[in-house]
């Protein structure tokens, strides 16, 4: 499963426990292109992982953690959809995600 993981830390403190605690939620690998999400390849709860990053955040952070699913679309970096596509499940049987029918991410123009 993957857990998409989105935060806005507001103290001005050192975040690197945060952060640490962040990538050992993921059981194979983790991604992190967007400034302030995640994406964890786990076989942990939101909650489990929620539970695990509290302790590094101050009182006004805020943590925003759900399950990433076989619909998604976007803009982003050819190794960030491999990376994607390596860790979804396949969808079950007559399933249509999104991406599919769109037929697969976007292209990134090289220049």
């Amino acid at each position: 499963m993957i857990l998409i993981v989105s935060y806005d830390l507001k103290e001005l403190r050192d975040y690197t426990q945060f952060y640490d605690a962040l990538k050992a939620q993921g059981t194979s690998s983790w991604w992190h292109y967007l400034s302030s999400t995640w994406l964890l390849s786990t076989m942990r709860t939101p909650q489990q992982v929620a539970d695990q990053l509290r302790p590094y955040m101050g009182n006004g952070d805020f943590l925003l953690i759900g399950e990433f699913g076989h619909s998604y679309a976007g803009w982003l970096p050819r190794e960030a959809w491999d990376w994607i596509n390596a860790q979804v499940q396949p969808p079950l049987p007559g399933f249509n995600p999104l991406a599919q029918i769109l037929g697969g991410p976007p292209q990134i123009p090289r220049e």
